[in-house]
């Protein structure tokens, strides 16, 4: 699958169709990956896989991203809203940072952030939110000090 037809099947009914091939599902997972986390996130975890990741790279590029964020059914702000709370949810506070930065990306302002992360001490548990504004705090400070 080209990277044109990747997009439409991203925009149509996500990738993960009747008769999609495992390729195509990749393919298109890989260019929603890419736009969400930005190319150099990805290229460093292709870089960094080797024998013993591969199998879990090309199984998050596959599922994760060509099975789930391509779907039509939510917007990826929503996607993200969604993975935010999880990653607070859970203590996942890596990807928690990744995923602030991928929620700017998809058009989510330090605002709306802010009222995710507040929702999470209701139903994640206060101690989880003051960890996750930490690390908002330095996601947000870091993408100042890139924007200098």
């Amino acid at each position: 699958m080209s990277h044109d037809s990747a997009l439409g099947a991203v925009e149509s009914q996500g990738a993960v169709q009747r008769g999609a091939t495992s390729q195509e599902i990749y393919d298109a997972g890989m260019v929603v990956r890419r736009e969400v986390l930005g190319d150099a996130h990805v290229d460093r975890a292709n870089a960094n896989k080797d024998e013993f990741t591969d199998d879990f790279q090309d199984m998050i590029t596959r599922i994760a991203w060509g099975g789930i964020w391509t779907r039509p059914g939510i917007d990826r702000r929503m996607r993200s809203a969604v993975t935010i709370t999880a990653m607070v949810a859970h203590g996942h506070w890596e990807e928690l940072a990744m995923h602030i930065r991928a929620a700017m990306t998809n058009g989510l302002s330090r605002d709306e952030v802010k009222e995710i992360l507040l929702q999470t001490a209701i139903y994640c548990g206060v101690p989880s939110a003051n960890t996750a504004f930490k690390t908002a705090q330095q996601v947000f400070a870091a993408l100042d000090e890139d924007a200098r």
